[in-house]
């Protein structure tokens, strides 16, 4: 894995300062510690950081054609590479390398834009074409492998694996997104395409991009999971097995160490039986523990480590380690606020430390409704079938305003937050239900000047746009679809992504394999999630040969942390002096008298306001961080439009252009 950056002059033939460019990757060295590049052309550089993993000697970037036509700067896998290799051989393409970059270069010339629907694996490139004066930029089906861009007003375009890149230039404008931020204090994290700044964008998933010299910029969608033709014939727990164990494989193919994140749960532990039954040595597995029980899941993890002999490590995740993540805004350049990011962190650093490559099980709730929402979310939609939604609006939703809340108790046992969601249409609640923080919540923390400046902006539409993006889906695929086009890759990859490439450790996620997304996807919902099993049924059914079923029939437990605790415990004067900070002070977006009377009810146990307070926590952190690093004041979102019109049309898409 590594990180790329680069400019383009969309307007001329500028000479770039080669000085720019190293700037840029110098910010991201921690993506490839193996070596650098820069290769500048006439109103183009590229820049390049290595880690190494496939052809550890003649694989360096930026990697160019023979006759210098084609340059490119690649950070990923592509996993039929072999494949493709043998097909453009046979077309007369002559190697030079053993690397997955080459056939990037052979695959445009011979295929064009044609090239992307072959590729198969992670990934995130730019490639420059010297004849068709054309820089296309290129990221994988999933959003596995980030990449940002800019467009400044002297016509340049910039583009780098991480924004800290972009930022390093000297036009970078650090304004923030006020709907950014909404979104933010909606879901935990900022979706794709938007960022936390203004003038920086995010390429969807499943989408290239071209720049051409003199015209607009154009993206352009390659892959769609909605038109993968479902599985002929009867989907089995045989199939499904051999399928996954099929990307597994692929994913063992490494020049350099390589070992599993093994958490305990069901789609971890699958990956890790089926690599270690086709592995042709011992494999290094890696979990995190907990002292508290609720969240420990070390016990299961050992069991799948004892069962395939792997070389198994632990460590350790307490409070001690939350100060740690005072760097993750340094890490993730935007306020993030999924708490897991604490121990994926940890466990990569561990992993590190003996592997250079490590396969996930992450993609596996996605893909066959692992998640407890998708349980909810189909209960409820029978309810909705039953009931007319002019009663339900009317009687339902005044029930929801007056019933106690019950933040305390486990969600099944919620009644207004039930009976909210069925008074909404099944794309509000399930938007609704996907928030890290409902709109009431957010309505109190958030200043009335900061949500009048959205100028009616509702982060709802975020979910529903996916969830009513095909309405012959089933229910549970509306939601699955929802999912994997918006906390996917903006919450749970980009998590993963930075958690490993802060350490220079890469992950693979065979889960996330097209063919394996594909055929869970069109499974029947009976397969995928049943009152007996629960989430994952077909999967946790196929697996009974390799696992204990102790493991794969308890309660999901998720990769979380005691965060609630942890505020009433060695955290607690930490949130008591939240309310003091400087920046959210000044920021004009926070409402610091609701700070400080969440986090007094909080800590002397009145009310669980575990979720508000680390969301603001983290924003605060972004804050200083943003500070720090010379930006401009937090306010700058109220001196201009959201919406600059200097994007245009192309270069800002709208959030439904990454559904279709």
């Amino acid at each position: 894995m590594c990180g790329i950056a680069g400019l383009f002059d969309i307007k001329g033939l500028r000479t770039y300062d080669s000085a720019l460019i190293r700037r840029m990757i110098a910010a991201i060295a921690h993506r490839g510690p193996d070596g650098a590049g820069v290769h500048l052309r006439p109103g183009v550089a590229l820049g390049h950081r290595r880690l190494a993993v496939i052809d550890l000697v003649s694989g360096a970037q930026p990697m160019e054609t023979r006759d210098g036509a084609l340059d490119v700067v690649f950070n990923g896998e592509i996993y039929n590479f072999h494949e493709l290799r043998a097909e453009l051989e046979g077309k007369g393409a002559c190697f030079e390398t053993r690397s997955d970059t080459e056939v990037l270069l052979h695959g445009w010339r011979a295929w064009g834009e044609a090239l992307f629907p072959k590729l198969q694996g992670q990934f995130a490139f730019a490639l420059w074409d010297r004849d068709e004066q054309t820089l296309v930029l290129g990221r994988d089906h999933f959003g596995k492998k980030p990449l940002h861009y800019q467009v400044s007003p002297d016509g340049t375009l910039a583009f780098a694996s991480e924004i800290k890149a972009l930022l390093t230039l000297p036009e970078a404008d650090r304004a923030l997104d006020a709907q950014a931020v909404e979104d933010f204090f909606t879901y935990g994290y900022v979706p794709d395409p938007k960022t936390i700044y203004r003038s920086i964008r995010k390429l969807p998933a499943g989408h290239y991009l071209l720049a051409r010299r003199g015209r607009p910029l154009e993206i352009r969608r390659y892959w769609s999971l909605l038109e993968t033709a479902p599985a002929s014939g009867t989907a089995t727990p045989e199939l499904l097995v051999e399928t996954l164990a099929a990307a597994v494989k692929r994913r063992l193919v490494s020049d350099v160490p390589l070992g599993a994140l093994l958490s305990g749960g069901v789609d971890s532990s699958a990956v890790v039986a089926l690599m270690a039954l086709q592995a042709e040595r011992q494999i290094d597995t890696f979990s995190i523990a907990f002292g508290d029980r609720d969240f420990d899941e070390t016990s299961y993890a050992r069991a799948v480590a004892e069962r395939y002999a792997t070389h198994h490590d632990v460590r350790r995740v307490s409070a001690d380690d939350f100060e740690m993540m005072r760097r993750l805004p340094e890490i993730h350049d935007e306020p993030f606020g999924d708490v897991s990011a604490i121990p994926t962190f940890a466990v990569c650093a561990q992993a590190r430390r003996s592997v250079t490559v490590a396969l996930s099980g992450d993609g596996g709730d996605e893909a066959l409704a692992g998640y407890r929402r998708h349980a909810f979310h189909c209960i409820e939609e029978r309810v909705r079938a039953h009931v007319a939604p002019s009663v339900r609006a009317r009687l339902l939703g005044p029930l929801a305003d007056i019933y106690p809340r019950g933040a305390w108790l486990p969600r099944p046992l919620r009644a207004k937050a039930t009976l909210r969601e069925l008074s909404l249409d099944s794309a509000s609640a399930y938007a609704r239900m996907s928030s890290a923080l409902p709109e009431e919540a957010r309505a109190t923390l958030l200043t009335t000047d900061f949500r009048r400046a959205l100028g009616g902006y509702d982060a709802g539409d975020v979910i529903r746009t996916a969830f009513n993006v095909d309405a012959s889906l089933d229910p549970l695929q509306r939601a699955q679809y929802a999912d994997i086009m918006t906390y996917l890759p903006g919450d749970i990859l980009t998590k993963v992504d930075r958690a490993s490439m802060a350490n220079s450790l890469e992950v693979r996620s065979p889960m996330l394999d097209p063919r394996f997304v594909a055929m869970s996807f069109w499974l029947p919902p009976a397969l995928k999630l049943s009152r007996a099993s629960g989430g994952k049924a077909i999967l946790k059914r196929a697996m009974e040969r390799y696992l204990p079923r102790d493991l794969l029939y308890r309660p999901k437990q998720g990769f979380s942390v005691p965060l609630a605790r942890w505020f009433r415990g060695p955290l607690r004067q930490a949130i008591l002096r939240l309310a003091d900070s400087p920046h959210l002070r000044d920021c004009g977006m926070i409402d610091i008298g609701r700070v400080r009377k969440m986090a007094i009810e909080h800590v002397e146990g009145f009310q669980d306001h575990s979720k508000a307070l680390w969301l603001t926590w983290v924003f605060d952190a972004f804050l200083a961080h943003n500070a720090a690093s010379g930006a401009q004041a937090a306010n700058d979102w109220r001196d201009e439009d959201p919406s600059p019109s200097d994007w245009g049309t192309a270069t800002r898409p709208a959030a439904s252009s990454t559904l279709v």
